[in-house]
This record gives C-alpha cells, sequence and structure tokens, in this order.
C-alpha cells in the first residue's frame, strides 16, 4: 500500500533482521524507491562507531538536522566533503505499520570512517574522540574485507546458497579479532602504582609517560613471562627509524595463551606494588614471588 505523502516505505528489514557488527545490532531497512535505497537508524550509527546512541544533537528546535551527530563538531568539519554532507541527510521513511521514522543512507558510513581517519592523521581530533577513530578504522577495514568476499560469492554464483548470516559471521569475526588488537591490555593502576612507589604526580591524562616507562615494562612484564619472549617479540616487532615499534609488544601475544598469561601476570605485579611501601621493598617482593628469566635490565632502587 503507498500513502498519499509518497514517503517511501520500508520492505526490508527491521528490529528482527538487524545487520551485527562486532557486538552491535545495526537496525536497517531497503526502501521501496528507485534507488532501494538502504539506510541505517541514528542509534545504530552512532553505536557502530563507538559512541551512545542518544548523543546530542547541536540544532535548533524544529530545524532539520543538516548532519548526522557523528559529524558534528568543529575539528570534522574542514574534512567533510560536499559529497557527504549531500548524503548525511537524514531519510524519512514509512514502517510497514505505518509510521515515520528517520535513518541515514547506510553508504556513508565507511565516508563517515574516512572522515575521522583524515582528521586524525592531520592531528586535528581532540584527545576525546580519538577513540572514535580507532573504531573507524576497524570498521572501514572490516567492510573491505567482507566487501571483497561478497563480490567473489557475486561472481561465483555461491551467494546464492550461503547462509543468510554468512557474512556477519565474517565480519563479526573480523572485527572481534581487530578490537583485541586495540584492547587497554595494561590497566591504569599497573602505571599508577608505577607512579607511587616512585614518589612521581600521577595524570592519568598524560598520554606520553616517562621513557623509563619501557624499561621497566620489559623488564617487570616480558622478561618475567616465559624464558625468551621479551627477545622473540623485539625480533617480531622491531623498532622502526624513529625508535618506536609499529606495535605494541602485547598485540603479538597469543589470544588462548600468551594473552591470559600477560593479564595474569599483571594482576600478580600489581597486588604486590600495592602492598609495598617503596620502591626498593617492591622490586624485593617482585624478585622473590615473579623472578626473572636470564640476564635482565638492572633496575634502580629509591634515590
Amino acid at each position: 500500500m503507498r500513502w498519499r505523502d509518497d514517503v517511501p516505505i520500508a520492505t526490508f528489514g527491521g528490529p528482527d533482521r538487524p545487520v551485527r557488527v562486532g557486538n552491535v545490532e545495526l537496525q536497517c531497512y531497503v526502501l521501496d524507491d528507485a534507488d532501494e535505497t538502504r539506510v541505517l537508524t541514528q542509534a545504530g550509527f552512532l553505536q557502530a562507531l563507538g559512541r551512545h546512541r542518544k548523543a546530542n544533537v547541536d540544532r535548533a528546535e524544529g530545524q532539520e538536522e543538516p548532519v548526522p551527530p557523528i559529524l558534528q563538531g568543529k575539528a570534522l568539519k574542514p574534512f567533510i566533503s560536499k559529497d557527504l554532507l549531500e548524503k548525511s541527510r537524514p531519510v524519512k521513511f514509512r514502517l510497514p505499520r505505518g509510521s515515520i521514522a528517520s535513518g541515514y543512507r547506510a553508504e556513508i558510513l565507511p565516508m563517515v570512517c574516512d572522515t575521522y581517519l583524515r582528521a586524525r592523521d592531520a592531528g586535528a581530533l581532540p584527545q576525546n574522540q580519538l577513540h572514535v577513530a580507532k573504531q573507524a578504522e576497524i570498521l572501514i577495514r572490516a567492510l573491505a574485507h567482507v566487501g571483497i568476499i561478497a563480490l567473489v560469492d557475486e561472481a561465483t554464483g555461491y551467494q546464492e546458497v550461503r547462509a543468510r548470516h554468512a557474512l556477519e559471521k565474517i565480519l563479526d569475526k573480523f572485527i572481534s579479532e581487530e578490537l583485541r588488537k586495540w584492547a587497554k591490555t595494561f590497566p591504569d593502576e599497573f602505571y599508577k602504582e608505577i607512579f607511587r612507589l616512585r614518589k612521581w604526580p600521577y595524570k592519568p591524562w598524560l598520554v606520553k609517560r616517562p621513557g623509563v616507562i619501557g624499561k621497566w615494562t620489559n623488564d617487570l612484564v616480558y622478561e618475567r613471562l616465559a624464558p625468551g619472549v621479551l627477545e622473540e617479540l623485539r625480533q617480531k616487532n622491531p623498532k622502526l627509524p624513529t625508535g618506536n615499534r609499529r606495535h605494541r609488544h602485547f598485540q603479538w601475544l597469543t589470544a588462548d595463551v600468551g594473552d591470559p598469561r600477560l593479564r595474569e601476570h599483571l594482576w600478580a605485579t600489581i597486588v604486590l606494588m600495592k602492598a609495598s611501601i617503596s620502591w626498593d621493598q617492591f622490586m624485593r617482593a617482585i624478585n622473590r614471588a615473579l623472578p626473572r628469566y636470564g640476564h635482565t635490565i638492572e633496575m634502580p632502587l629509591d634515590d
């Protein structure tokens, strides 16, 4: 049935047929207009990029929203293309039961991701939006990964026989693996206790830490996990000409053995830190309880 207002109707999709992206379900629809427009709800858009589903929207009362909330912000403005600005206008459509809904074209999701990545690469993103850029990078890589699989399936005819959720499962697995790379493995307490024992002021909002922290991390953690772990990690993850490494050492640990062992060791170390009143006392405790394997860096004692 067509209503007289000629608003397109959602003929496919709905709450019972979402697209699953990692641990987020995105409500989506296909409309009956000439373009067969695919739309995502606003909440789905925000959730896909790690934002709250009810983000604040900066617009006057009654004014049509010019861009999705995920694109609102002074830092992003120079990086929003004219094409994205045009395509990001809300799409009104009618749900099968007759009520009017509003969403965004699904194809702008990778465009929004690209906008965040360009802003990040230019150093324009504020600190509180960097996590969105990380999520954008994971998402855009995952969509490209699944896209090539879909193209192969279409060319070979396999899409006719594959399970309806096959691509979603591939996407889910890819994103889960990518998220583990970005997961925060070293808890804040590890660094907080180091600063306390060294009698340094702890400022959690500062990303850059004293260079000696890296040496201590090698000694307190990687040299004590198992024999040869640190040397193997250094070979797999060598320093770049800049002196930095491309990845964090923990990103190379296996998910089934190395990562759980690392987390177990970290919390045991933190417990020893909390039980100590000085760096000297802590070092004696960890050398006794969690001895290092082989020769390691000499650790400075309290001044």
